[in-house]
């Protein structure tokens, strides 16, 4: 029986997940990435502020690396009610909840602030209650930078250099049809299969955030990285519902306030981990490109034309969020 196997059945049985004696409840969050990723720094401190604000009542213990499975493997845990709270993209999110794919229509944000502004406001707030019916809680916003594109043998300088390329994207109808109304190929495929695939020319190339573009070690084989910026999509720390719902009202208050703390303090970490691994990259001899965002922004409109034919109750946040 595998480590992952065994820990699982141990939270089926009630052994981990929230686990409660008379004078604290252990929640068990659970997520994929290395402990020296931003994102799990941030659960660092969403972990402490979660125990001094209780006084030790709710606590937190974080599985990392994957150790119960993949991002999506752990939403379902969650569901199911064998894991109490884990992070994951706006983008997968969307999958289960249509409202996050809001966050993904390229260009609509002009910049970070603008981003902030949005998901620290009314509208971002709003979009985090609309899992509770998938049983799956938003708690916050975790920075996730912004996405940009990287090739291996031809550099993308304009919409044009996409064609005929094949793109990896992540397994998400917005990135697809991004991809392909800039004239690339999307491809979907899952991150473990990228670097391979990047060798053998299976893609041709693939967007991401720059720390993960370092993390996964596709700066060895892609020596293009064109910072267009065409989505932020941020992550998302959430708790499920089946949790949450036992927990009493000043309980629940803590345990936003903790989260909400360890949002601001992520933003440094990933601000660090963004410099830092643009430093690397420059110095491993990638050519970094500022292409006229304009003319991707151009080009890709019909994405957000398409979607709103598809959810016209979305237009008017569309419209709001441009007003910002």
């Amino acid at each position: 029986m595998t480590k992952k196997i065994f820990l699982i059945l141990m939270l089926m049985f009630g052994l981990y997940a929230c686990k409660k004696d008379s004078e604290t409840k252990v929640l068990y969050l659970a997520h994929n990435l290395p402990q020296s990723h931003p994102v799990h720094k941030g659960f660092l401190s969403f972990q402490k502020a979660l125990a001094k604000k209780s006084g030790g009542k709710l606590t937190i213990k974080i599985f990392s690396d994957g150790q119960l499975g993949s991002e999506r493997e752990v939403l379902e845990l969650l569901q199911i009610g064998t894991v109490a709270i884990t992070k994951v993209s706006a983008a997968t999110l969307a999958n289960f909840v249509p409202e996050y794919q809001v966050l993904g229509v390229p260009y609509l944000f002009r910049d970070k602030a603008h981003l902030t502004n949005v998901l620290e406001g009314e509208i971002g707030k709003s979009i985090l209650e609309k899992g509770s019916k998938f049983w799956l809680r938003g708690l916050c916003y975790y920075d996730a930078g912004s996405r940009n594109f990287y090739t291996k043998t031809k550099a993308v300088r304009k919409p044009e250099d996409l064609k005929n390329m094949k793109i990896r994207v992540m397994n998400n109808r917005m990135s697809i049809d991004m991809v392909n109304a800039l004239s690339g190929s999307a491809t979907p495929m899952a991150l473990g299969e990228l670097y391979t695939a990047l060798q053998q020319g299976v893609v041709d190339g693939a967007e991401n955030n720059l720390p993960s573009f370092v993390s996964t070690q596709h700066y060895e084989v892609c020596k293009y990285l064109t910072m267009d910026e065409h989505s932020a999509v941020p992550d998302v720390l959430i708790v499920s519902t089946k949790y949450w719902n036992k927990l009493s009202e000043q309980e629940k208050v803590w345990l936003q306030e903790a989260a909400d703390e360890s949002s601001q303090a992520q933003k440094t970490y990933w601000q660090e981990a963004d410099e830092a691994s643009m430093k690397i990259v420059k110095e491993y001899g990638v050519e970094v490109i500022y292409p006229d965002k304009s003319l991707f922004a151009a080009q890709s409109k019909n994405v957000l034309e398409n979607f709103l034919k598809e959810y016209p109750e979305m237009s008017e946040w569309v419209n709001q969020i441009k007003a910002k």
